[in-house]
C-alpha cells in the first residue's frame, strides 16, 4: 500500500508578487548565480589539475596561478548573487524548502562555516604561491582542501533542493548522507561538475585569448593562440561528457515530474550544445588567423543550452511538487474549517439562553448549547445540516449517539468532527431531537 503524501500545513500568507513573475525571477536569478558558482568550482578544479601538472612544466604552473586569480573574484560574486534566488525559492516553495532544510540537518547548517573556511583556504592558496614555491606539495594540499570544500557546498545545496521535490521520501531521510542515495542526486551532481568545467574553460578561452592579456610576459612557451586552443579543447571535452551525464540524469529522474515540455526543452538545449561543440572543435584545430571567429557564436549557443535546461528544470520542479501542493492546500483548508468550527463551538458553549431555557426540551437545550455552532437545521455550517443527518440515520437515534461519542470523518468536504462528551441521557435526548427537527416531524 502506498503511504499517504506528507501534507504539512501551509502558511496563510499571500505571495509578494504574481506566481509567474516569481517563477521567471527564480530561473533568471538562479542562472546568474549558478554561472559564478560554476566558474568558482570549475576554476578551482582546473587550478588544481594544472598546478599538479605544473610540477614538471613551469608554464602550466603559471597557468594554474592565472586561473586561481579568477577564482577569488568569482566566488565572491557567487555568494552575493545567491541571495536573490534563495529569497524567491523561500517565497515560492516555503514549506517544501524549509522541510528539506530540517531533514538535511547539520550539513545544511554547516554551509556558512564551510564557505568561510573555503574562502580562507582559497586566499591562502592564492597569496602563498611564491612563498611556498619550494614546498609545492603543501601548497597543492592547501588548494586541494579549498577545492574539496567548494565541491562539498554545492552538493549540500543540490541534495537539499532535490529533496524538497519529493515529500514522499521524507520519512526515509535521516540526515544529509541519506539524501545522497536518492536516485538522481549523484547523476545531477556529476552533470553540474562537468558543466562547471565546460563553462569555466569557455570563459578562460576568452580571458586568455583577449588582446590585452600579456601572455608573452607570463609564459615562456605559451602564447594567446595556444592558451585559447587549450581552453577550447577542455571546453569541448567537458561538453562531450555532458552528452553522457545528461541522459544519465534524465533516466534517473523520478517520473512524476516528467512532461513533454521538459523533454522539448532538453532536446532543444541538446541541439544547441551539439552546434556549440562543433564550433569548439573548429576553434581547437583551425589555423591561428581564423582562431576566435566562432568563439562568440559558441558562447551564444551554450548560453541557449543553459537557458533551456534551466527552464526545463523549473518545469520538472513544478510538476513534481504539484500533487503535494494540492494535498497541502486541502489539508490547510480543512484545518481552517476545523479551527472555525472549534471557535464556533466555544462560542456556542458559552451561550446563555435566559428564561426560555427552562421551557426547552433536554435535547434542544443540549443542541443549542453545544451543537448549534456547527450544525443548523437546513443550512451547511462547519458540519452537515440536521436535515442531512436525519436522512443518514432515519429512525436511528442510537446511531447518532454512537457517532457523537466517537466521531470520525465520512466526507472529504467536511472537517473531522471532534468527540463530544455528554451524559448518556444527553446523547439520547439530542439524537432524538435532531431526528425530530431534521425530518420535520
Amino acid at each position: 500500500m502506498t503511504p499517504p503524501l506528507p501534507a504539512p500545513l501551509d502558511l496563510p500568507l499571500p505571495l509578494p508578487a504574481d506566481p509567474l513573475v516569481l517563477e521567471i525571477a527564480v530561473v533568471f536569478l538562479f542562472l546568474v548565480h549558478i554561472l559564478f558558482v560554476a566558474l568558482m568550482v570549475g576554476g578551482s578544479l582546473l587550478t588544481l589539475v594544472y598546478e599538479v601538472r605544473g610540477r614538471r612544466d613551469p608554464d602550466l604552473d603559471h597557468l594554474a596561478h592565472e586561473i586561481a586569480s579568477t577564482v577569488t573574484v568569482n566566488k565572491s560574486l557567487a555568494v552575493v548573487l545567491g541571495v536573490g534566488p534563495l529569497l524567491v525559492m523561500n517565497a515560492l516553495y516555503t514549506v517544501f524548502f524549509y522541510s528539506a532544510n530540517a531533514l538535511t540537518g547539520i550539513a545544511w547548517m554547516a554551509i556558512v562555516p564551510l564557505v568561510a573556511v573555503a574562502f580562507l583556504l582559497t586566499y591562502a592558496h592564492k597569496y602563498t604561491w611564491e612563498l611556498l614555491a619550494e614546498r609545492k606539495g603543501l601548497h597543492i594540499a592547501l588548494g586541494a582542501s579549498g577545492t574539496a570544500l567548494f565541491l562539498l557546498v554545492p552538493l549540500v545545496f543540490l541534495a537539499n533542493v532535490n529533496l524538497m521535490l519529493f515529500p514522499e521520501r521524507w520519512a526515509g531521510v535521516h540526515g544529509f548522507l541519506s539524501t545522497l542515495i536518492l536516485p538522481n542526486v549523484l547523476p545531477r551532481y556529476l552533470h553540474f561538475l562537468v558543466a562547471s568545467v565546460a563553462v569555466t574553460a569557455l570563459f578562460l578561452a576568452g580571458y586568455f585569448g583577449r588582446r590585452g592579456f600579456p601572455a608573452e610576459e607570463v609564459f615562456s612557451s605559451l602564447d594567446r593562440v595556444a592558451l585559447r586552443r587549450e581552453m577550447a579543447s577542455v571546453a569541448l571535452g567537458a561538453s562531450a561528457l555532458q552528452l553522457l551525464a545528461g541522459p544519465l540524469l534524465l533516466f534517473t529522474l523520478p517520473p512524476q515530474g516528467l512532461s513533454w515540455g521538459l523533454i522539448l526543452n532538453i532536446l532543444v538545449g541538446a541541439g544547441l550544445a551539439v552546434g556549440a561543440m562543433w564550433l569548439l572543435w573548429l576553434e581547437s584545430t583551425v589555423p591561428a588567423p581564423a582562431l576566435g571567429l566562432r568563439y562568440v557564436t559558441a558562447c551564444c549557443l551554450l548560453t541557449g543550452t543553459v537557458i533551456f535546461m534551466a527552464w526545463g528544470r523549473h518545469l520538472y520542479r513544478e510538476e513534481a511538487v504539484e500533487p503535494h501542493r494540492r494535498a497541502m492546500a486541502e489539508r490547510t483548508e480543512l484545518h481552517r474549517i476545523a479551527v472555525e468550527g472549534a471557535q464556533m463551538r466555544a462560542a456556542a458553549g458559552t451561550l446563555r439562553l435566559g428564561p426560555q431555557e427552562a421551557v426547552m426540551s433536554p435535547g434542544e437545550r443540549t443542541y443549542r448549547s453545544i451543537c448549534a455552532g456547527c450544525h443548523a437545521r437546513d443550512t451547511r455550517l462547519v458540519g452537515p445540516p440536521l436535515t442531512e443527518i436525519a436522512l443518514a440515520y432515519p429512525g436511528d437515534p442510537a446511531g447518532i449517539a454512537a457517532w457523537t461519542r466517537a466521531p470520525g470523518r465520512k466526507r472529504m468536504d467536511y472537517p473531522e468532527m471532534p468527540p463530544i462528551k455528554l451524559t448518556d441521557e444527553q446523547y439520547r435526548a439530542v439524537a432524538e431531537w435532531v431526528l425530530e427537527v431534521g425530518s420535520g416531524t
